[in-house]
């Protein structure tokens, strides 16, 4: 016990700086997780998953790539789909089923394996997912256009593709049974019909009890978490494997209810998801034994590498973007860029097991071809993902844009006054009422917590390289400034100040180095800004020429004007921090928030 206990631990200090890796490195955590555990496992030979586990490992997977699956499936929002373009449309209804049968037969040809395990393999590279896409985009930064089709067709192939791999293996599973063609095909719709009862069944269930609120808040992830246990559970014994498809139906019912809430539950499943994720991929790569792991590096899973990567993605790419306004340049490198990683990684793993259980010949052949388009595809895409795209000129400009913490008034009129200088503004809140209004004016929204896992993978951060903390909230502006230093670096993260800290010692206060350099003049707080805003100020723009310079400006500058943006003549923008001595220059505008009794001629007429 004193060992397995040992193990556990190593497991777990293993996983924390895998994940702090991928968050300093900005690439996919599974990158990291996969070489750790070959590293422990096959290599070492310190971690041995089978015998610290025993008869539980199958049990814990199983539960594991459960909750993963249903997490997935409670982002699959069904009105997001009709609101998507017809090129992400295709990338999921077109792409998606020509990389199946590509890669399907290539696996049958290029390792002589059955159809049917071959056809299982070719529908899980099917999913690339945001998980893996997300921290590619971040690093790559492709144009607008290439990182709105990335990012979307992993957020909807994540799930569908989830759906489609465990309703592939379930016929695959009733074939293996040795039963004659209609008794299979009874099986089949009999594991079909089961998962999409009971899912549908306890989807229902837990929506009721959460819109009446039968359960107080704080059991409602207790309540999911065990609902989600019980119908895999009960799935899987009242027909075989049908767990898998229980919990995703469960987990797109719920998450397609209007009048339920379950950002709480999904931020819980968010969080399970990365401890199961960090666990099981160290454990999955820790069992593969040394023989499979030589033959990752022999000619046949490297020209299957190949095709995956140069045959199958450009041509799924080229026929989803056949007649769009997508240029040459950029179906290139959406053919470039299609990382595999945890559906993939999961899901293979569990059916490996169950199929080896089952005797099938080729079981051992799954998660071995798994890792290395895994791996390959991640390393290869990271290392040359960015050079290509600059080399076609399909990357986004020098960020210009603005990143607002907060829709409130204060918010909404810097955000509107920036937006009229052509810069991009897109403006994060938590309160509805706060995003209405932001929309009604014109204004780009998120509605959500922007330091969120969900935002985390949609959140579009294109165009966008500097953050504005303007929450009424202080804790929530630190937060999100600590978020953000490492995304858009230390000097473009910003900050309004509050009324505490004007009486607090400095002993008190938060490191200026965690939240940011503070906004504005040394006594103006968000509380101020609100009152002017609230008594009728308005942000106006002052362009400085040859003939009109700043000091003529401050010569008849008004009583009360706030100065809060120099926006220089090449386009970029730089808030006034206190303490900073402001030297705009020519062709220049500063932006100013003036009260309006005390006008004076320029500013009116700027």
């Amino acid at each position: 016990m004193e060992n397995a206990g040992l193990a556990i631990a190593l497991i777990g200090v293993v996983a924390l700086l895998c994940q702090w890796a991928a968050w300093r490195a900005r690439l996919p955590a599974i990158l990291f997780l996969l070489i750790a555990g070959l590293a422990l496992g096959p290599v070492s030979g310190w971690l041995k998953p089978d015998a610290l586990f025993g008869d539980l490992l199958f049990p814990l997977i199983s539960l594991a790539v459960a909750v993963i699956l249903f997490e997935g499936s409670l982002t699959l929002n069904f009105k997001e789909l009709g609101g998507l373009s017809a090129v992400v449309r295709r990338m999921i209804t077109v792409a998606a089923p020509i990389t199946w049968v590509i890669v399907s037969v290539t696996t049958h040809y290029l390792f002589d394996i059955r159809w049917d395990l071959s056809i299982l393999f070719g529908a899980l590279m099917v999913v690339t997912g945001p998980t893996v896409i997300t921290p590619l985009l971040r690093s790559v930064r492709p144009s607008e256009r290439v990182a709105n089709i990335l990012r979307w067709e992993g957020i909807v192939i994540d799930p569908v593709g989830a759906l489609l791999v465990v309703v592939v293996y379930e016929f695959i599973a009733t074939q293996s049974q040795g039963a004659a063609f209609g008794q299979s095909l009874l099986l089949f719709l009999e594991i079909i019909v089961t998962g999409l009862a009971i899912g549908l069944g306890a989807g229902w269930l837990l929506g009721k009890m959460l819109a009446r609120q039968w359960l107080p808040e704080y059991l409602h992830n207790l309540a999911t978490l065990s609902l989600v246990f019980t119908v895999f559970a009960l799935c899987n014994h009242l027909a075989h494997e049908s767990g898998l498809l229980g919990v995703t139906v469960m987990g797109m019912w719920l998450g397609n209810q209007k009048d339920i809430r379950i950002h709480n539950i999904l931020h819980f499943k968010e969080n399970l998801t990365i401890l199961f994720i960090s666990g099981l991929f160290i454990i999955l790569a820790a069992r593969l034994p040394w023989h499979q792991l030589v033959g990752i590096f022999t000619l046949a899973p490297l020209l299957l590498l190949l095709v995956v990567q140069f045959v199958a993605r450009p041509l799924s790419v080229a026929f989803a973007t056949l007649g769009s306004p997508v240029n040459w340049r950029e179906r290139l490198v959406l053919s470039w860029i299609a990382p595999r990683g945890i559906v993939a990684a999961a899901v293979s793993a569990l059916f490996a097991l169950r199929l080896a259980e089952q005797g099938h010949p080729d079981a051992d052949w799954l998660l071995p071809l798994t890792f290395t388009v895994i791996l390959g595809t991640v390393v290869f895409q990271s290392a040359t993902a960015r050079p290509l795209a600059k080399a076609l000129k399909a990357v986004e400009p020098d960020p210009r844009g603005v990143l607002i913490l907060g829709a409130n008034a204060v918010a909404r009129a810097f955000g509107k006054a920036l937006q009229e200088q052509k810069l991009p503004v897109l403006l994060c809140d938590s309160n509805w009422d706060n995003i209405r209004s932001a929309r009604m004016a014109g204004l780009r929204t998120f509605y959500g917590n922007p330091t969120s896992e969900y935002a985390n993978q949609r959140l579009d951060l294109t165009g966008i390289g500097k953050l504005l903390a303007l929450s009424p909230l202080r804790e929530l502006n630190v937060i999100a400034c600590m978020h953000f230093r490492s995304e858009f670096g230390p000097n473009n993260v910003f900050t309004i100040r509050h009324i505490s800290e004007n009486h607090k010692a400095e002993k008190h206060q938060v490191s200026d180095d965690l939240k940011g350099a503070p906004l504005f003049a040394e006594r103006i707080t968000y509380a101020k800004l609100a009152s002017l805003i609230g008594d009728g100020a308005e942000v106006k723009a002052t362009r400085f020429t040859e003939e009109y310079r700043y000091e003529d400006y401050q010569q008849k500058r008004s009583r009360g004007s706030v100065p809060l943006f120099v926006i220089r003549a090449s386009g970029k923008l730089r808030p006034v921090i206190a303490g900073k001595e402001l030297d705009p220059g020519e062709g220049a505008t500063l932006l100013s928030l003036v009260p309006p009794e005390t006008k004076t001629e320029d500013e009116a007429s700027s």
